[in-house]
């Protein structure tokens, strides 16, 4: 029964704040009940608050990326430019090609991609620039800039975190008492009978502010990626995992809020649920494949190589050049030193030291691959961390991006090499005109930039 004076199929509902709407009949259709339940949701000022929040936090988060892929952008710049003067008025002075090799640096750098301000990730706490010599180059590789302790520590806010973890407290605040709200006003059973579909009547409620999240949070990332010419494909495919996430959390929360407990304790079960996918299992799992992937350390490959080289200076010549020949076996005619200090033998305890920290380096490089590949199995049992690694994955910034760069440094510093060791170990008349064959160090294109 309807109440005296009120339209038969129609109960007036004050869900929020004294806002009153009545709930659609079984007669009314699809349209009509979106359009009832629109005007019934413009009128709740706690659901704008939240949507004005998440806009805020979304224009914090793209514009704070922004900035900072600005800066990384403008760093490289100046750095190409300081980098080619500087090697030019070096190689003037230079009399030999040992000389030469040794005083010339050669900037490397990794160009963030037109997606990286949306996630960061890797950029953070990983090298993306080096200046490079002649040198051993694991000893150089594997130093960085000193970074931010506070960043280190709790990581730079960007959409990606954001998305993968405030959005979803966002939802759970705006969805958990959907039906506890009605139960404790003792309208619920009311409501549900005049709207003849229930499950229609929530689906729509939820989906109408789960909607305005997805919407807040996606347009400051559309416009922040028209803004850095990010390629539509990349910005469709973030969209789409971002649309995905969210209606994933709107599931869970309104699959928690149909039980029939009081508000707080579906706000209390999805807030630990939030906490076990986002906090609980990525920390446990990541100690789990940690103890299970023991890698090396930087600081240890470093050690050991210029332990290496710094011991070469007391070992007898031969011995340096017999471990360079076993590796370099088409230098062996050319490999007899003859006086106390030659170039040639410079550089080739130089490599031997490469060479003696190699096992490391290729343990540190492939023991972070596999954490790498355990963390993303890992992931589909945590969504946060998925929703994360996939942006990441888009942005080029991700372990397999950062490897990748090390691994085009590896390549340009073993061109350097193959421009040099001929004129070394030839003993060739210094021609500086030779050096505009010097190697280039090659970036990524555009299409490298994101990991397909």
């Amino acid at each position: 029964m309807s109440p005296p004076g009120r339209p038969k199929g129609e109960y007036r509902s004050a869900q929020h704040e004294g806002t009153s709407v009545s709930a659609p009949s079984a007669s009314v259709g699809t349209w009509p009940a979106v359009r009832h339940e629109t005007a019934f949701l413009a009128r709740d000022r706690s659901v704008w608050a939240w949507w004005l929040v998440v806009l805020c936090l979304s224009v914090l988060a793209v514009s704070a990326g922004l900035s900072e892929i600005r800066q990384q952008k403008a760093t490289i710049e100046r750095l190409v430019e300081a980098d080619r003067a500087d090697r030019l008025n070096v190689l003037k002075t230079q009399k030999d090609w040992g000389g030469a090799a040794y005083y010339s640096f050669h900037l490397t750098f990794d160009p963030p991609s037109d997606f990286a301000f949306a996630a960061l990730g890797r950029r953070d706490d990983a090298a993306w620039k080096h200046r490079v010599r002649m040198l051993a180059l694991e000893g150089q590789i594997h130093e960085r800039d000193a970074g931010h302790p506070l960043l280190a520590l709790i990581g730079r806010f960007d959409f990606a975190f954001l998305a993968a973890f405030v959005l979803p407290l966002v939802l759970i605040v705006l969805l958990h008492d959907l039906r506890a709200s009605e139960r404790v006003a003792g309208r619920h059973d009311l409501l549900v009978a005049t709207a003849g579909h229930s499950a229609r009547l929530w689906q729509l409620r939820a989906g109408l502010r789960a909607s305005g999240v997805f919407v807040c949070a996606a347009l400051p990332l559309v416009v922040a990626a028209g803004l850095s010419g990010s390629a539509a494909p990349t910005l469709l495919a973030a969209c789409a995992l971002l649309l995905g996430y969210v209606l994933f959390w709107t599931a869970v929360c309104a699959a928690v809020a149909a039980w029939q407990q009081t508000g707080e304790v579906i706000l209390a079960t999805l807030v630990a649920l939030w906490i076990l996918l986002g906090v609980v299992v990525p920390a446990a799992g990541r100690m789990a494949i940690d103890r299970a992937v023991p890698i090396p350390s930087g600081a240890d490959i470093i050690m050991t190589q210029r332990e290496a080289v710094n011991d070469a200076w007391d070992l007898p010549k031969a011995t340096t050049m017999t471990a360079f020949v076993e590796r370099h076996p088409q230098w062996a005619a050319h490999a007899a030193v003859e006086r106390p200090f030659e170039w040639k033998w410079y550089y080739a305890f130089q490599q031997v030291g490469d060479q003696k920290a190699q096992a490391l380096s290729e343990a540190y490089t492939a023991g972070r691959m596999t954490r790498d590949r355990l963390a993303g199995w890992l992931a589909f049992i945590a969504p946060p961390v998925l929703l994360e690694r996939s942006l990441q994955a888009l942005a080029g910034t991700d372990v397999r991006a950062s490897l990748a760069y090390e691994a085009r440094v590896r390549d340009f510093h073993a061109a350097l090499r193959a421009f040099y060791y001929p004129r070394l170990f030839l003993d060739e008349r210094f021609d500086p005109a030779a050096f505009d064959a010097l190697p280039h160090f090659t970036v990524r294109s555009a299409a490298d930039s994101r990991i397909r």
